[in-house]
């Protein structure tokens, strides 16, 4: 795996799907779901550079993991 970064947002969608299985993104909120991603193996991204549209974009590409 190589190191994500917040523009990654497909591949931290399958790292999210991967690692959280039983969690339905739809109902996640961003603040959990901004500290999920930060906390992924191989993230290298800065936690301050992050954005609501970011966050909005990884949840959908995850939700479209978990269906």
């Amino acid at each position: 795996m190589n190191d994500l970064i917040w523009t990654d947002v497909g591949d931290i969608a399958i790292e999210l799907y991967e690692k959280f299985p039983s969690i339905d993104p739809q109902w996640i909120s961003f603040p959990d779901l901004h500290s999920k991603v930060c906390n992924l193996e191989g993230f290298i991204g800065d936690p301050i550079k992050s954005n609501e549209q970011i966050l909005e974009a990884i949840q959908m590409l995850w939700i479209e993991e978990y269906q």
